[in-house]
């Protein structure tokens, strides 16, 4: 019987050091759009902003009721445009305070939360430009109707540009957690 036999070696032991000293693993810096930076407050104003000229532009015209994407249009930039205020509230107290928004949770609710708005933001605002171009080329425009539309619709594809490096920062620094 042919069995080999396994040869033990002695091992070294890597010194380990006190429990006093150790250090909690390194962390992505904070860079200029995440949450809880003035970055991030410039970008979250940058998003209320149109969203809420959106909303007020669409709500003065009274025919915007009679397409649906108009009504979408007016209830994802009122979305939008709570969502941006909110979090620009919690972004300013965070930088009075000089707390740090690098936490697990407030990070995945902001990311989740910036991508359904600027998901329901994009499409309202793609429908509404379809809409807007149909009744264009139809003529059915009234003097001002048409540009008030445009302008709606503008807004709201601004205020998407601007939601979506803030969707893109919390995204990628979900990965440093």
């Amino acid at each position: 019987m042919n069995v080999s036999r396994p040869a033990v070696h002695p091992v070294d032991t890597v010194p380990v050091a006190p429990p006093g000293n150790e250090r909690p693993p390194p962390r992505m810096k904070d860079i200029q759009g995440m949450p809880g930076t003035t970055g991030g407050l410039i970008l979250r104003l940058s998003q209320f902003v149109p969203a809420l000229i959106s909303v007020s532009v669409m709500i003065t015209n009274s025919d915007y009721r009679f397409a649906t994407a108009f009504c979408c249009l007016v209830l994802a930039a009122s979305l939008q445009s709570l969502w941006s205020l909110s979090l620009f509230i919690i972004d300013a107290y965070a930088l009075l305070v000089k707390r740090s928004l690098r936490n697990l949770l407030i990070v995945q609710c902001f990311t989740v939360g910036d991508g359904i708005t600027s998901t329901l933001t994009f499409a309202a605002a793609s429908a509404s430009a379809g809409i807007t171009v149909l009744i264009n080329d139809l003529e059915r425009c009234d003097v001002n109707q048409c540009t008030r539309f445009e302008t709606a619709v503008a807004m709201a594809f601004i205020s998407w540009f601007a939601v979506s490096p803030s969707f893109i920062l919390n995204f990628w620094s979900l990965a440093s957690f």
